[in-house]
Parts: structure tokens; C-alpha cells; sequence
């Protein structure tokens, strides 16, 4: 096993786990737990980035083939979608954080469509799943490196990680599609049973 695996579990874990609490955010129908899970989630993504940047810069500042440079080559693929989490997904979250800290002061408060359209959007989760599976690359080449040092598996894996990556992001856009959709007809029957202006 190699070394520099020790140093990639623990990124990939993070970015893994960020991608799963990003997944249910759309599914909860209360605000505080919405605001709740929105920090955790908050959390999960800065760790995250600051696991991904102390690599790559160990990484950078150790010329050679050290553990750390071996980790950074891994996290390479993961650089692209780490930087849409930093600068789209972070923002977000914190947005969505304090958008449901408005409506949980009561404990059965119904999150809003409004919030959970912004909670499916796909600049929120998708980007988080992206970092986790580009790690995973890494951390199988790690483990075990016979698996992935065939001549012919470089192709597939790609063509596999493309559509996987472009099915998750289709099912985030339909997701956000739909809660947008429920929001804006309950903005509208809202404005119509509203009381008359004479």
C-alpha cells in the first residue's frame, strides 16, 4: 500500500461525505433542520478545501517523488471542481444557511420551496460530487496500482467518469427544475388568495 494513500483517504472522505449531505438538502421540508444540515455542510466543504489546498501545496513545495507529491499528482484532477466549490458552491451555502435561519426561529416551520429549489441547485451539489469521485481515481490507483496500469483502462474510465459525472448533473437540474416550479406556483397562489387592495 502506498504511502501517500493515508493523505487521500481523508480528502476523498471529506469530499464524499459533502456530496451525500449536498444530495438530501433538496429533501428536507423543515427549516431548521435545512439550516442545520446547511452548516454541517458548510463545514464539510471548507475542510475540504483546506485538506485539498495543504496538499497541493506540500506538494508543490516538496520537488520529487515524496508521499505528499505523489498525493498532490492525485488531487490534480480534483483542483478543477474544488475551485467551482470555492468560488460558486461556498457562497451558496451560505446563503441557503441564513436563508433558513429566517424561518427557523419556530421548530416545525416548513422550509420553503424558494429554499429547497436553492438547495437543489446544481452549483451546490454537483460540484461537491465532482471533487469526491475525481479523488477516487487516486485512491484506487493508491491501493491497489496494478488495477488501473493497464494499456486500455485509461479510455473507459474516462467515458464511465463523463456520463457519470453528466447523469448526476442532469438529475440536479431536473431536481432544482421541479422546486422551482413548485415555488413559483405557490408565489403565485399566494398573491392570488392574498387580501384585495380597494
Amino acid at each position: 500500500m502506498e504511502s501517500h494513500l493515508a493523505v487521500l483517504l481523508p480528502a476523498a472522505a471529506v469530499w464524499l461525505a459533502a456530496g451525500y449531505v449536498a444530495d438530501g438538502l433538496p429533501r428536507l421540508d423543515q427549516a431548521r433542520a435545512l439550516r442545520r444540515r446547511a452548516g454541517w455542510l458548510l463545514a464539510l466543504t471548507l475542510t475540504g478545501l483546506g485538506l485539498t489546498a495543504a496538499v497541493l501545496a506540500a506538494g508543490l513545495s516538496n520537488p520529487g517523488s515524496t508521499a505528499a507529491d505523489r498525493a498532490a499528482g492525485g488531487l490534480a484532477v480534483a483542483t478543477g471542481p474544488a475551485l467551482v466549490v470555492a468560488v460558486c458552491t461556498v457562497r451558496r451555502v451560505h446563503r441557503l444557511r441564513a436563508g433558513a435561519g429566517a424561518f427557523s426561529a419556530a421548530p416545525e416551520t416548513p422550509a420553503p420551496h424558494g429554499l429547497r429549489a436553492a438547495a437543489a441547485h446544481p452549483l451546490v451539489g454537483l460540484p461537491l460530487q465532482v471533487t469526491g469521485l475525481a479523488i477516487l481515481p487516486a485512491v484506487v490507483a493508491a491501493y491497489a496500482p496494478d488495477l488501473l496500469a493497464g494499456p486500455g483502462v485509461t479510455g473507459p474510465a474516462i467515458t464511465v467518469g463523463a456520463l457519470g459525472v453528466g447523469a448526476i448533473g442532469v438529475r440536479h437540474a431536473l431536481r432544482h427544475s421541479r422546486l422551482a416550479e413548485r415555488a413559483r406556483s405557490a408565489s403565485a397562489s399566494a398573491r392570488a388568495t392574498g387580501p384585495l387592495h380597494v
